[in-house]
């Protein structure tokens, strides 16, 4: 015991002297080298000397197979990146171009419903049904406030499909046989999903041509992004080959240094597969929703309704989706 207390005292002459050192040194301008992992960050250095793993190799997106809807699924494994809102929004410009547009909610929140102004209490037949019917896939879809654009409902009921499902063969494939039904009605079909990546994520995967996949100009969502690359490739080797990646895009987007240093990031990262313009932060976004109507309806000359329309633009350009009125057949 004397000699614990001995070492110890022993050490305490030794860190003030290596703190006068640091001290001393420092009003000198040097910084010896034992005292490196004592210094304070410099506040104007970047805001981590950490970087990505150079792991987003992402799958070339398919050409859209002739006659039929591309069909996109709206993912990221990360909650609150903006991807029901992404989905209503640039569903709904879509329409507004002349396309036919099926959204199809995947989320048990069902809020795809409620931006779109359509009371879930009075919906018999929802994703649920097109998954454990596909027979009945045409009278699943609803009409929506704009032309053009039709919405299949999620709803809470979608939570305990997982364990109905766990027993039967090709349970990753119900969304598919049901969706096949309805492919050849419309020019794009939008698959919006929870962030949790259980059987009916994995079934959109399943049945999609490619992913759009919105990040928030946020460290976290860097994270997310690469977890979700490995998740695709998985989905490639063991269930979907043709599925590859159409578009990476910025949300919550400010003007902060935070903000700029994340989008420049992920620019350099993947390049040509980022799609402009980021979405700004915007009161007028998140209002929509309680009117029930997407961003171009409620205000379309704001930061958001601008966003949208130049996003859902540009998206539809690298679809290839020529802007026609009263296009489409259904």
């Amino acid at each position: 015991m004397c000699g614990m207390h001995m070492q110890e005292s022993e050490r305490e002459p030794v860190v003030e002297a290596e703190f006068e050192e640091i001290e001393m040194a420092e009003m000198a301008g040097v910084i010896p080298e034992s005292a490196e992992i004592l210094a304070a960050p410099n506040p104007a250095d970047e805001i981590s000397i950490a970087r990505p793993r150079p792991f987003l190799e992402l799958p070339e997106p398919p050409s859209t197979r002739k006659g039929m809807a591309r069909v996109i699924v709206c993912i990221n494994q990360k909650g609150g990146v903006g991807k029901t809102t992404t989905v209503i929004n640039v569903g709904a410009h879509l329409a507004t171009m002349g396309l036919k547009v099926l959204i199809v909610d995947c989320d048990s929140q069902g809020n795809c419903a409620t931006g779109l102004g359509i009371d879930k209490s009075k919906v018999a037949n929802t994703t649920r049904t097109l998954m454990l019917q596909p027979e009945l896939a045409a009278q699943c879809r609803y009409a929506t406030p704009i032309e053009g654009l039709h919405l299949v409902v999620g709803d809470r009921t979608l939570v305990t499909l997982e364990q109905e499902l766990v027993s039967e063969l090709g349970r990753e494939r119900r969304l598919c046989e049901g969706l096949a039904q309805l492919m050849p009605h419309y020019d794009i079909i939008l698959i919006d999903t929870p962030p949790s990546l259980g059987i009916v994520t994995i079934n959109a995967l399943v049945a999609a041509d490619a992913v759009m996949i919105p990040v928030q100009t946020e460290y976290f969502s860097l994270e997310g992004l690469a977890l979700l690359a490995t998740t695709l490739r998985e989905v490639r080797s063991r269930l979907n080959p043709r599925l590859g990646v159409d578009a990476v895009f910025l949300t919550m987007h400010a003007p902060t240094l935070l903000n700029g240093q994340v989008a420049g990031q992920v620019r350099e990262t993947l390049g040509e597969m980022v799609v402009e313009p980021p979405i700004r932060r915007n009161i007028r976004v998140a209002e929509a929703p309680s009117h029930g109507i997407p961003i171009h309806l409620h205000a379309p000359n704001s930061h958001g309704g601008e966003d949208y329309r130049h996003l859902a633009e540009n998206l539809a350009l690298r679809w290839g989706l020529a802007t026609r009125k009263n296009g489409g057949t259904d």
